[in-house]
Order: structure tokens, then sequence, then C-alpha cells
């Protein structure tokens, strides 16, 4: 597929998986399209011939779509997406609800509505999104992050029947532990390091990046709809890791 498909976009494109897919995509000779908020990080992949940084809240949709004018985008990765706290649902601040359902099931929303019709109209597109395994299994202290990612599940499943005949393809990746900076802000100082990666083997960002890429190259008559993705060492449906031992 990637010499029909020519453009790409990936928001939460400076670190992670965005950052990961952009480049892989990339060195398949796609024009990359990487919206984030860092400068600095934006500016490094940049320097990369074929990416093109867009420096914007996911939230802005009229921004990025300003930057968008007259690219025929053929993929939208929604990569963005925050934890902002874990926490009791009775504990937390209602700002971060509305921060996690803005950011994780909103914006992308908005986002592929704005970019759909030109997909529709032109019969070519693939939509991905990441979601979690957050998402389809309850897990303690996410009570707000978890229907986020819940309803982006659905979203996608109702694009399919929305695009059917259309030849556009929706497919969501559902990731359990992967070693990002998703919990940055919801466990202090490098509390996250210690109690989820240390020791453990959680998948890498390059690896959801390979199963993004092997998605997008199938032949366009072929949607790989859902793949949920955990590490060997992680209990599948559930937050339960282990530790690896020679």
């Amino acid at each position: 597929m990637f010499d029909t498909y020519r453009n790409a976009v990936v928001t939460g494109a400076t670190s992670g998986i965005g950052r990961s897919t952009v480049l892989a995509l990339r060195q398949r000779g796609l024009t990359v399209y990487a919206v984030g908020r860092n400068e600095e990080q934006l500016g490094e992949l940049a320097a990369t011939e074929g990416v093109i940084a867009i420096r914007a809240d996911v939230r802005d949709t009229d921004r990025i779509s300003a930057a968008l004018d007259g690219v025929e985008v053929d993929i939208l990765v929604n990569n963005a997406g925050i934890l902002s706290t874990r926490a009791l649902f009775h504990e937390i601040d209602p700002a971060e609800i509305d921060a996690m359902i803005d950011i994780n099931l909103k914006a992308p929303m908005h986002l592929t509505r704005t970019l759909l019709p030109g997909m529709v109209a032109r019969r070519r597109g693939h939509l991905l999104f990441i979601g979690s395994s957050g998402g389809q299994a309850p897990y303690p202290n996410m009570a707000a992050y978890g229907p986020s990612k819940a309803g982006l599940s659905l979203f996608c499943d109702n694009l399919r029947c929305d695009l059917l005949g259309t030849s556009i393809r929706v497919t969501e990746i559902v990731p359990g532990r992967v070693q990002t900076d998703l919990y940055r802000n919801a466990l202090a100082g490098k509390a996250a390091q210690t109690l989820l990666y240390d020791g453990y083997r959680p998948i890498q960002p390059d690896n959801i990046a390979s199963i993004i890429v092997n998605a997008v190259e199938l032949p366009v008559f072929v949607d790989v709809s859902r793949i949920e993705v955990f590490p060997t060492d992680q209990a599948t449906g559930g937050g339960t890791m282990v530790k690896f031992e020679d």
C-alpha cells in the first residue's frame, strides 16, 4: 500500500509510539506530518527529510487543519493521549476528567471528522487509533482514563459501519504495557520507571510502530480492525505483569 498512500499524519509525535511511528512510516517513503507540542523534539524530527513538523495541541483542530491545507492525507494515526492522574474516582480533580476525555476521545474524533471527507471523496485512506487495554477491562485508579479509551474503541466500530463501501480502513491498536512517557504525570518523579519497567520486559514503541506499518501495508481489501498486543509477561486483559527471570 505504500505505493498508493503518500501522506501520513501522526499525533503525539514527539516521543514514544508517535515518534517511532513517524520514523517507521518515513522509512517506507511517506511524507509524514508530525503533530506535537514539544518544539525541541519536533525540530529533531523535522531534521529528517520528508518529516514536516506541526506544532499544535491535539485539541486545536483548526490549527492542525490549517497546517494541512491542500494536503491529501492518506493515513491518520491518532496516537496522542494522556493518563494525567491515577487516583480513586472520588478523589480526581474534575479538570483531570475533562483533560482525559478531551485528549483521548474528543480530539481524535474531531481530527478524524476534519480529514475524513477528503479520504471519502478520494476513496483512499487508513485511520489508525492507539487504544489501550485499559479501555477493554477495568483497572483500579483509572475510572476516567478507561472510559475515554473504551469510547475510542466503540468509535472505531461505529466508523467501520459508516465507512462501509468507501475502501477506507479503520484499525485500533490495543496495547498492554508499553515503555513510554504515558505515566510521567500520573506517577511522580521516577516512580513510573521503578514500578512499571525496572526488571520487566514491556513492549517498546518500535514494536507498536512495526504493527502499524504491517497493518497499513496489507492490501486495501484487508482491514485489521483491532489488534490486542501484550507483553508475554503480562496477563491478557488484566494488569498483572511478572518480572522476567533468566
